[in-house]
């Protein structure tokens, strides 16, 4: 029998509206239709077994991840944020997204014009890492001026301050034995 990972997670599994993206939220299991992933956040485990958690300029503590790229899939995707994001190399491949964000946009058009609208998934994937350089901190994207390594429940006490979603993640990953070498 299957563990009621809702029960356990009711937050988590609560469907939701989110403000900035003005859209409907809510936690499915499993992988959606590849075509709809237009964000995806890694758990990053490092060869020690710890997660790896960024923090911004801002002080905002999450997750390593962001939007998808035309044509890009979703390893290079994992793996360019990673880079940019946590200073890290991926080893071997990123495992499957095992949850994701159903997500309905309230808005008439799509955020970009490559993304799946109204329609798109918010995937989560876990990725066995190396923290090998400083965050590369594009322009355009997050100015990361911390990467630490926690074990996953510190990990998620850390990134809970700014991030419940994130932190709940970890939690979950950990939970289906997904943090495991």
């Amino acid at each position: 029998m299957g563990e009621d990972w809702a029960a356990r997670f009711p937050e988590l599994f609560r469907p939701r509206f989110e403000e900035y993206a003005n859209a409907d939220l809510e936690l499915c299991l499993g992988e959606p239709d590849d075509e709809q992933v237009t964000r995806l956040h890694a758990v990053p485990v490092d060869p020690e077994g710890r997660v790896v958690v960024c923090r911004s300029i801002e002080e905002w503590r999450f997750l390593p991840g962001g939007r998808r790229e035309p044509g890009e899939t979703l390893a290079e995707l994992c793996r360019r944020e990673l880079r940019e994001e946590a200073g890290c190399t991926v080893l071997g491949d990123p495992g499957p997204v095992f949850v994701y964000q159903h997500a309905t946009s309230r808005n008439a058009a799509p955020y970009r014009a490559h993304f799946s609208h109204p329609v798109s998934a918010w995937a989560y994937v876990v990725a066995r890492v190396e923290v090998t350089d400083p965050p590369t901190n594009p322009p355009d994207g997050e100015s990361v001026v911390e990467v630490c390594a926690l074990p996953a429940p510190e990990a998620a006490a850390w990134v809970r301050v700014h991030d419940r979603e994130h932190a709940d993640v970890i939690l979950l990953a950990e939970a289906m034995g997904l943090l495991r070498g």
